[in-house]
């Protein structure tokens, strides 16, 4: 039976939808169907989740719909053009018309995917995302971000496309890997470091709970999440002003993720050693105090989170894949830093030399 706890809004005029968080909700018909609207559905997942919860989503949908499953390979690395040719090939062999709704089953490359080919097929069809890992519960699912990358940057090549609704299970939660937890839950403490320092403090004490998925917890972090992100987007939906700060510590991460290959490293964890050097920047710049940077690399320590940039990988080539980020405008990178705990901002005068002082200082330290 399921029991939904928390139901959130993104206010986007016409393209307003809800965000439903709960137990068992992917079991759940009368929360799905209300957002189905022809006869024909897609579900897109890949070789992991599928097996754990696609009979689920099928008997939600009953037996009048006419589903096609796209079941792909697991893993960043396949967040590729191929891959989404792939989902075009399928799609296209059953037929599927513009009436239909895509589906994304699993986490944040199958919502990134699923999400980009709903918006390409047929210039545009609806879609519903179901996360299923932390990461994307609080983060990619909601606000219309979707695309694929590229071998010479992340996230490069998509667009912005918002789903009809997000169904978040956190049962789901349950068999995620504990690797991907601790990444996911890297996203969460972001958003306590941009914009809500209460939250922040209320991470820090509650993580043994988190780790241990403790469901109240797990709930709380989640729709506090998604409140911060819901908020964020309704007034910057296209990432033109205030949407950027969720940008904290990306672009960092992303290059350390285009230089190890993509699934090499997790996002979340790429993100949390980002977020370490903005943190460290930002106390270099004398907005934080330094006890702040070593708290926030020991709680990322007790999450089993990476807090070196990877051996081997060079200012030079931080400051390469980072030019080429699509944060940077005009050819000035801009960095999310943070003017106080809670309080982010987004500057584009980091000189050259200072980055390559922190990375050579962050890489003797590793």
């Amino acid at each position: 039976m399921s029991l939904l706890m928390h139901t959130l809004h993104v206010e986007l005029g016409e393209r307003s939808y809800p965000v439903y968080i709960g137990r068992d909700l992917l079991a759940d018909p009368q929360l799905l169907l209300r957002h189905v609207s022809g006869a024909q559905v897609v579900i897109v997942s890949n070789e992991s989740v599928a097996p754990l919860y696609m009979e689920r989503v099928r008997a939600a949908l009953g037996t009048d719909k006419h589903i096609t499953e796209v079941i792909l390979p697991d893993g960043e690395q396949y967040k590729t053009l191929a891959t989404l040719s792939s989902v075009f090939d399928q799609v296209m062999a059953a037929r599927q018309n513009r009436s239909c709704t895509f589906v994304a089953l699993g986490g944040g490359v199958i919502g990134d995917i699923t999400g980009f080919a709903a918006a390409c097929y047929l210039r545009g069809v609806n879609f519903i995302q179901l996360p299923t890992t932390m990461l994307a519960q609080v983060d990619s699912s909601v606000g219309g971000k979707t695309g694929v990358n590229h071998p010479l940057g992340k996230n490069m090549i998509g667009a912005f496309y918002q789903p009809q609704a997000v169904l978040i299970d956190t049962n789901t939660l349950q068999t995620l890997p504990a690797r991907e937890l601790a990444a996911g839950l890297a996203e969460v403490v972001k958003y306590g470091l941009i914009c809500d320092e209460p939250f922040y403090r209320w991470l820090q004490a509650s993580m043994p709970k988190l780790l241990a998925r403790e469901e109240a917890a797990l709930a709380e972090a989640i729709e506090r999440s998604c409140v911060s992100k819901a908020a964020i987007v309704a007034a910057d939906e296209r990432e033109g002003g205030v949407r950027a700060i969720l940008n904290l510590g990306h672009t960092f991460g992303h290059a350390i993720e285009t230089a190890q290959g993509y699934g090499s490293w997790l996002h979340g964890e790429a993100i949390a050693v980002g977020m370490l050097l903005a943190m460290e920047m930002s106390a270099r710049r004398g907005w934080l105090d330094r006890a702040e940077v070593e708290t926030f690399r020991e709680l990322l320590l007790a999450m089993n989170l990476p807090v070196h940039i990877p051996a081997g990988m060079d200012p030079q080539q931080f400051l390469e894949l980072m030019g080429r980020d699509k944060k940077v405008v005009d050819g000035r990178m801009r960095l999310v830093l943070l003017e106080a705990l809670g309080s982010a901002c987004i500057i584009d005068d980091a000189s050259e030399a200072e980055l390559v002082e922190l990375l050579e200082e962050q890489a003797f330290r590793a």
